[in-house]
């Protein structure tokens, strides 16, 4: 695809507050917001790689400021920077606060809000430093010989909790000193891998004496134990949670490893009394995901996500409330039938602010302890990302199919939101985007499913569009109002094809009902509702019905391939990503097997179980036979979640069966692909596979 940007000042100084480098600073490692030119209003591969991404951010004790990360990316140099912004909780008096190629991150207030405390790798591996609110004096507070992951400071900030690995499988050359260049892993259990790394080391967290100078006396409060806290892949400090006294620290760890590890979700929430030097379990009886313990203003109660079933990675995220002094547990979210994914507490105690997804939007709402009465805070086409209080308002991240997260004031009674950021603006001004159609189509039982229909931004509705089919992963991940930086709808969108994005099966904002109709079903009632959306939209007099595709990645590909063998030449052209080829391989090579067993319904090889046989049915290399429309295969080779050999398989069945094919094979990634200059090839790769066979 050819290119319609030109990057101006991809790695110069950062223009977002007209601050240039100091001199001894090497320029070259320096990545910043870039000036950018675009052509043709056409957003592309290289204007998305040249936005700002906002990440965490916390307020200050005042409530009169806020401090935020963003992150930038150089393509040319193929990597990223994180860069640290204070403003006024009204929006004013916005300041770039970092300049440096250390990545400083993680920011929040101490000292009464005259400091602010941060992680940056300037002195080599992570650690913790301190600095004034407008970026000077900057001091390392910690020391941590394998660098640390986060950090969570007690209230009276004499004490902090700082999160590092510790060995727990012994190395080849500890084994064997003898032979210190062997690279043979030898393995004895489950959980060898995870995600996209060898399972050697877990993070534990350590609780250290901060004098207000140096973090010193470093203790494991989970010495000798083998466990994670918090949890691989994706678990940071949300995980853990200081009670207001200071001599409490709540912890999210799965106390399991090996084959028990793999085949269980259920992970717990722990006290640890500082005083006491002991650990109590406050979840157990509860068999699931119990995650990110928050205490009340008022240290009286406690709150996390709980899961109701093991084993279910999907299950409901619930929202439970434990009253201290009686142990007593509430479900307080009960009366909404979806998922919590973020909350904070009242100033009050009395109530919890949270984010769910309904109906294809993550909005706000705000639930009481007691009465679990329930009230709908925001709305509109956006999710919104986080929430928080500041003072007498909230502020939370928001995106949209249209637009990457920035920060918002949102009021408390009403749910109007005022913008504060404006990180990708000098961007969005020069991009026209496509429409966004909400539309409801009857399925094949009758039922009404949500999509979102995506146009070009210079939609004629004389013309016929080549169109798109959407296949989401997850499989349980909504189709919301999402943004990204490789699957984004507007993107494709801006290359002329219309984008169909169903909410079929198997996605949560329906009800329970409709979320958990996936699981030991992979080739029914979800087939069929990708069908029903694509078939309904093909019948507008502007989609070419002889010019459709279907794409996906992760359960996504699945479908793709899956879709590959009876769309009964519906499509002429498939992209597959990280996609599940053969279920029976899948079974087994993949390395949380709570996920294979759960919504696989089984191992392959018991016949007796009819939910297990009817999956493994359903496996898409059974239908090869039926294979003949061009495919892309792409798969990253650090992908333990679904094994590059699954891409490479169907591959290479395509080929063999005569089927125009492609592969994009990447060595260095993952699940998903993180490096820039892979983001931009995986880009051109797919549209000019798509333009290659639909335009």
């Amino acid at each position: 695809m050819k290119s319609k940007l030109l990057i101006m000042a991809a790695s110069a100084a950062l223009t977002s507050c007209g601050t240039t480098q100091d001199s001894d600073q090497d320029k070259q490692d320096l990545i910043g917001r870039s000036s950018i030119q675009i052509n043709d209003r056409e957003l592309t591969p290289e204007a998305l790689w040249s936005m700002g991404r906002i990440g965490g951010l916390t307020v200050s004790p005042d409530s009169k400021q806020f401090v935020y990360s963003v992150s930038y990316y150089s393509v040319p140099q193929n990597k990223s920077n994180t860069e640290l912004f204070t403003m006024n909780a009204d929006g004013s008096d916005h300041q770039q606060i970092t300049h440096s190629p250390f990545s400083e991150n993680s920011a929040v207030w101490i000292k009464q809000g005259t400091k602010i405390a941060y992680m940056s790798a300037e002195s080599g591996s992570p650690q913790l430093w301190e600095m004034n609110p407008d970026g000077s004096n900057k001091k390392q507070l910690s020391n941590v010989e394998n660098g640390i992951e986060g950090f969570l400071f007690s209230p009276d900030e004499k004490k902090v909790v700082l999160i590092s690995t510790v060995r727990v499988v012994e190395s080849t050359a500890e084994r064997y000193p003898d032979l210190p260049k062997a690279t043979g892993v030898v393995v004895n259990d489950l959980m060898y891998k995870h995600w996209d790394e060898w399972k050697t080391e877990v993070p534990h967290p350590f609780v250290g004496d901060f004098d207000g100078n140096q973090v010193t006396n470093l203790t494991d409060i989970m010495a000798g134990e083998p466990y994670e806290a918090p949890l691989r892949p994706f678990g940071g400090t949300e995980q853990l949670a200081w009670n207001n006294t200071s001599d409490n620290i709540a912890y999210t760890s799965r106390k399991k490893t090996g084959k028990e590890y793999a085949f269980s979700t259920n992970s717990d929430i722990y006290i640890y009394d500082l005083n006491k030097k002991t650990t109590k379990n406050i979840t157990e009886g509860m068999m699931g995901y119990d995650t990110n313990p928050q205490y009340s203003p008022q240290g009286d109660k406690i709150a996390w996500l709980s899961m109701e079933r093991d084993g279910y990675e999907a299950d409901q995220n619930r929202l439970f409330v434990m009253d201290l002094a009686t142990g007593n547990k509430n479900f307080i979210s009960k009366k909404f039938d979806s998922n919590v994914d973020d909350y904070v507490w009242a100033q009050n105690g009395q109530s919890i602010y949270f984010i769910g997804v309904w109906h294809a939007t993550s909005q706000i709402y705000q639930v009481e302890v007691k009465s679990t009465d329930l009230k709908q805070i925001t709305e509109g086409m956006h999710d919104y990302a986080s929430v928080a209080l500041l003072g007498d308002q909230l502020i939370a991240k928001r995106h949209s199919l249209s637009s990457g997260d920035e920060i918002f004031a949102v009021a408390k009674e009403d749910g109007v939101a005022t913008q504060l950021t404006f990180e990708n603006k000098h961007i969005y001004d020069q991009i026209d985007m496509g429409r966004v159609e909400q539309r409801w189509i009857k399925t094949s039982d009758n039922k009404q499913m949500l999509a979102w229909v995506i146009y070009p931004p210079h939609f004629d509705p004389n013309k016929k569009y080549p169109t798109l089919l959407y296949c989401q992963g997850g499989p349980q991940s909504p189709v919301s109002q999402f943004w990204s930086y490789r699957w984004n709808p507007q993107l494709m969108a801006a290359n002329d094809y219309i984008i169909v994005a169903p909410n079929r099966r198997g996605l949560p904002g329906f009800g329970l009902e409709w979320n958990e109709a996936i699981s030991g079903d992979y080739g029914g009632q979800v087939m069929k509702d990708y069908f029903a959306a694509i078939d309904e939209v093909a019948k507008e007099p502007f989609v070419d019905a002889d010019r459709l595709g279907c794409v996906g990645a992760s359960f996504g590909g699945y479908s793709v391939y899956w879709l590959a063998g009876h769309h009964d030449k519906r499509f002429k052209a498939f992209i597959a990503h990280d996609g599940i080829f053969n279920m029976e391989m899948q079974y087994l090579e993949t390395e949380e097997m709570w996920f294979a067993q759960w919504d696989m319904g089984g191992a392959y090889w018991d016949k007796n179980n009819a939910i297990a046989q009817r999956t493994f049915a359903n496996s898409p290399h059974k239908f090869v036979d039926k294979w003949d429309t061009p495919i892309l295969c792409i798969h990253g080779e650090k992908d333990y979640r679904i094994l590059a050999s699954q891409g490479m398989a169907a591959f290479n069945a395509a080929v063999i069966r005569g089927v125009p094919a492609e592969l994009l094979v990447y060595p260095d990634e993952n699940h998903w692909v993180l490096q820039p200059q892979n983001g931009i090839l995986w880009q051109r790769t797919f549209f000019s596979w798509l333009d290659k066979w639909l335009k």
